[in-house]
């Protein structure tokens, strides 16, 4: 059989190649005793990723996964072998594409594969790390504490999109709330207005002519605005799909006013808890940068971790690299430039991951503070205009009948 193998020399070089052998148990045997580190290994034309239990595209919810990894874990350290802990586990998954997934993965192990190589085979579905992680473990003959500490990194990485995401929800609420009530003005109250001023024998207010015509323009031509939204709306997803497009964007992202910096921090701290990770597992550090930067969502930012890890592998300093690209903060490559030096990169990763998760959270409570009141305002001048400007002419009719 054919097998397409993607490999790690002693020196942290990346080579892949196709290899000849009875089976894969007994080429990754072969292939480590050489000093190889087996990143991947897959039967060449097997199914992957999604194909590889059914066709379609899938989904395997997050805490499903994170459970599984829990008890697996559980059941690792209480001396369960491998085999057992995951036949008991998948017979009580819900998830149909999970359960078919754990019931190949269960296959193949008990045929002799590496945990490792079984869950690469549908790497589509699980992140680059998890597998890395799970190699790490095999390697070091501790699997159950590697599980518990990618389990741990997940949780972490959780908790922050958690905390950022419920903290933005509020504001994104009452910008609704004041789009929604000032279109419903403008498309719905307007116009009543309008048909009752076509028989007002004075010229209008110069604001109550905008407005009016403003919501005239948008009544009449609603359905070819909403197209166009709609349309500029799928032509731009179109265009961040593709790769080069994606991290032109993310780039964009990063120059923009608070956010940016914002952005450039969690990127940042997502880089440290992944690399924190997987060098904790025993991962060398290029390869460790190397699935990092595949598992980080600034697609800008990953290729210039890209750069890094070059830069690594030809001998500089990982924090010579980050410096020389000038794409991180300085906090960060002072900190990796001090882990370096004191053998503690590791420690440091996580110190560092854990500044910046405070500084963000920080920052978003800052922005709540700030934005909540200015859209409060914003959303009371915008209707108090328009209510004004519809009522200019009444007031200006009652003057001159009181006259």
């Amino acid at each position: 059989m054919e097998f397409r193998c993607r490999l790690g020399t002693p020196g942290g070089e990346i080579i892949e190649g196709i290899y000849v052998a009875d089976s894969e148990s007994r080429l990754r045997r072969e292939l480590e005793e050489k000093g190889l580190f087996v990143l991947s290994l897959q039967r060449r034309g097997a199914l992957q990723g999604l194909g590889a239990a059914g066709g379609g595209k899938r989904k395997i919810a997050r805490q499903e996964f994170l459970v599984f990894n829990q008890e697996l874990a559980t059941l690792l350290k209480a001396g369960m072998p491998l085999v057992q802990s995951l036949d008991i586990l998948r017979q009580r998954v819900q998830n149909a594409a999970f359960k078919g997934v754990l019931d190949s993965v269960h296959e193949r192990v008990k045929a002799g594969t590496a945990l490792s190589d079984a869950f690469a085979e549908h790497q589509a579905l699980f992140p680059p790390i998890y597998t890395a992680s799970l190699m790490a473990g095999e390697r070091s003959g501790n699997l159950d504490a590697v599980i518990r500490r990618y389990v741990a990194y997940e949780k972490i990485i959780g908790a922050v999109k958690r905390r950022t995401i419920s903290a933005l929800i509020y504001p994104a609420i009452l910008i609704v709330m004041m789009l929604v009530l000032v279109g419903i003005i403008v498309i719905r109250v307007v116009p009543a207005f309008s048909g009752f001023y076509a028989n007002f024998d004075r010229e209008l207010p110069l604001s109550t002519q905008i407005v009016v015509g403003l919501s005239n323009v948008l009544v009449a031509n609603m359905p070819i605005i909403l197209a166009t939204v709609f349309g500029a709306g799928a032509v731009l997803m179109l265009w961040v799909r593709q790769r080069s497009n994606r991290a032109r964007l993310d780039h964009m992202m990063l120059a923009l006013p608070w956010a940016g910096e914002t952005i450039r921090k969690f990127a940042t701290s997502q880089l440290a808890r992944t690399l924190g990770t997987l060098l904790g597992g025993g991962i060398p550090l290029v390869n460790s940068l190397e699935i990092a930067s595949g598992a980080m969502t600034n697609r800008y930012l990953a290729g210039e971790i890209a750069e890094v890890t070059h830069r690594v592998r030809e001998g500089q300093s990982f924090a010579g690299a980050l410096l020389a690209r000038n794409a991180f903060p300085d906090v960060a490559v002072k900190m990796v430039e001090v882990g370096e030096s004191t053998g503690a990169l590791q420690e440091m990763l996580n110190s560092l991951a854990d500044f910046y998760d405070e500084e963000i959270e920080t920052e978003v409570g800052r922005f709540i503070t700030l934005i909540e009141p200015v859209v409060l305002v914003v959303m009371g001048v915008v209707i108090a205009i328009v209510v004004l400007a519809l009522y200019m002419p009444l007031f200006e009719l009652s003057s001159v009948m009181g006259a």
